[in-house]
């Protein structure tokens, strides 16, 4: 396994100084975020191959927005610029797409389910038989219901969009704040992820204790290695599953100088995750 980082979290920097300290630092990889890297499609030869011109191998672009806006407008916004990344990504050679479900609130479930799966189904179509993969990860949004981020989830959208260019961006970050096994869960959908994010959550069972779930303050988003999940299990378990990708590091850890504050802890961040995906990966 190949060991990255998403740009998102130095979204103040420009890229070419973001593609620099992976370099420097000892990444393999990029998944470069389009809102803070790439801003339009034709931007993406020259980003990409400026982060292959150092040696780095581009994971996946990430498309930020919800895809099933209510808002008629910005969804079809959204879904021409989606349509027009895609076609970027794979002419440059990028293997993956990543965009976020999201959710229409004034749709049924089911609905909302038949749109986006129509709407991946035209996205792998006008592809043709390329090899661009698309994939969706399994942030639960700003209001924790997007569709498709959890098992019940996937099972749904996996029967809509069976082609196997269709699949996830693993976050097991995610499911342990919604009170979902990341091991069963990641065994349920094994064939189908694309790449793997490497972020950890941390509890504080006390507060949780008094506000419960839907209380604030319970929860937040850590380095691997500094919250709940045992890594050197999850690892070794997608090792066996015959994952082989790229573990993409999200830096959202507050404690690190996410999301826009001091640059050095940012960097620090991401040096410590590195570390520490390296130390575990060699000892499975």
């Amino acid at each position: 396994m190949q060991i990255g980082f998403y740009t998102s979290t130095f979204s103040d920097r420009p890229i070419e100084e973001v593609l620099d300290f992976a370099q420097a630092s000892g990444f393999d990889a990029v998944e470069i975020d389009v809102g803070g890297h790439i801003k339009s499609p034709d931007k993406v030869e020259s980003v990409v191959t400026a982060a292959r011109d150092l040696g780095l191998t581009v994971s996946s672009i990430a498309l930020f927005g919800n895809q099933l806006d209510s808002d008629l407008a910005r969804r079809q916004t959204l879904r021409k610029s989606t349509a027009d990344f895609a076609l970027a990504a794979a002419a440059a050679g990028v293997p993956t797409l990543v965009v976020f479900p999201g959710r229409d609130e004034t749709a049924s479930e089911d609905a909302n389910y038949r749109n986006f799966a129509d709407h991946l189904n035209s996205l792998i179509a006008t592809g043709g038989s390329g090899a661009l993969t698309f994939a969706i990860e399994n942030w639960p949004g700003p209001k924790d219901d997007f569709i498709a981020t959890t098992p019940d989830g996937w099972k749904k959208i996996g029967a809509l969009v069976p082609d196997p260019r269709f699949g996830l961006e693993f976050d097991p970050s995610h499911l342990l704040r919604l009170g979902v096994d990341p091991y069963a869960a990641f065994d349920e959908v094994k064939d189908r992820i694309k790449i793997l994010h490497a972020k950890d959550t941390a509890i504080d069972r006390a507060r949780l204790q008094q506000v419960g779930y839907s209380g604030q303050g319970w929860w937040r988003y850590v380095l691997p290695g500094l919250g709940m999940l045992d890594w050197m299990k999850f690892l070794r378990q997608a090792r066996v599953a015959g994952y082989d990708g790229i573990v993409s590091v999200e830096h959202e850890d507050a404690e690190f100088g996410w999301p826009r504050n001091s640059l050095e802890s940012r960097k620090e961040g991401e040096v410590r995750a590195l570390a520490f995906l390296r130390e575990t990966l060699s000892a499975l």
